[in-house]
């Protein structure tokens, strides 16, 4: 059983993680779940270690292990974090910023209908 793992192999892991949860556009959710369970991240491992035989029909043996030693460490869970976030920002930047012109174009259309429905009811007169 690996007891210790390498930094750059964390390194590895915790940018393959990161990928797979940004790339879902699931880093809120994931970031919010490590957060509220960061106490528990020992007990965590320790947990994976005792379900290590019956996950391992599952999951690669090495990899399962590899993971519970790193979920161990909080450098690694607040590298975890950071990294997931700063992914997250990366990929769906110009994306979000796409949908908030979008959303501003919505709403100055909606503002203008509701203007001319206004003014059409009161008989043409803009009371303000």
């Amino acid at each position: 059983m690996i007891v210790e793992i390498s930094h750059e192999r964390a390194v590895e892991i915790i940018e393959k993680i990161s990928r797979y949860i940004a790339e879902r556009r699931m880093a809120a959710p994931a970031i919010m779940a490590i957060e509220s369970l960061r106490p528990l991240n020992f007990i965590g491992s320790q947990v994976m270690y005792f379900l290590a035989p019956f996950a391992e029909v599952i999951f690669k043996p090495k990899e399962y292990e590899e993971l519970a030693a790193l979920i161990e460490k909080e450098e690694y869970i607040n590298l975890l974090l950071k990294r997931i976030d700063e992914l997250d920002i990366e990929l769906f930047t110009e994306q979000r910023k796409q949908e908030r012109l979008a959303r501003k174009r919505r709403w100055k259309q909606f503002k203008n209908v509701v203007k001319k429905i206004f003014i059409k009811k009161n008989g043409g007169k803009n009371e303000q």
